[in-house]
């Protein structure tokens, strides 16, 4: 009796004590780290190279170019390109986000003189495709002094594709 008492108490204390556990300033940040590692795995974010020479308008220009980027972002119909989000407070601290570069979609036909006729079509529109993201907020405990981390869930854009436009009827 004595030990299945025990194990109920650890059991307990191990459900409730790590959730809303307060930290000092300095173990804060390994306590996230650690949290983000175990329970909320963060994906791989883009690299910085892709958003650095990205444009905030329509693209056209890329698809006449012999080689394409090697990303997908630069190749796709409905280009996009990289913006770092800060979030203050939270762990980890930004993250990237996808921002369609054009409202419709890129069409490459070709034509019977094999010359590219690039247009922006807003029979299609580009859309952000979006991710659910856990990321960890710090939040004042009772004492005034520690954080606790709250779980909160963010809708990231990772990419941008084409869709038909909604239609009323």
């Amino acid at each position: 009796m004595k030990q299945f008492l025990t194990f109920v108490l650890l059991l307990v204390s191990a459900c409730t004590g790590e959730s809303n556990r307060c930290y000092d300033e300095h173990e804060l940040s390994e306590a996230a780290n650690r949290k983000l590692r175990s329970h909320y795995p963060q994906p791989a974010e883009p690299s910085p190279a892709a958003a650095a020479d990205s444009s905030y308008t329509c693209p056209l220009e890329l698809y006449l170019q012999k080689d394409l980027p090697p990303h997908l972002s630069g190749r796709s119909l409905s280009p996009w390109r990289y913006v770092t989000v800060p979030l203050g407070d939270s762990f980890p601290s930004s993250y990237t986000e996808a921002q369609c570069l054009c409202s419709g979609c890129i069409l490459v036909p070709d034509s019977p003189q094999n010359q590219v006729l690039l247009t922006e079509t807003h029979d299609y529109n580009s859309v952000p495709i979006k991710q659910n993201r856990v990321f960890l907020r710090k939040e004042l405990c009772a004492d005034g002094k520690k954080h606790h981390l709250k779980p909160v869930t963010i809708q990231v854009a990772v990419g941008c594709t084409c869709v038909r436009p909604k239609t009323t009827s």
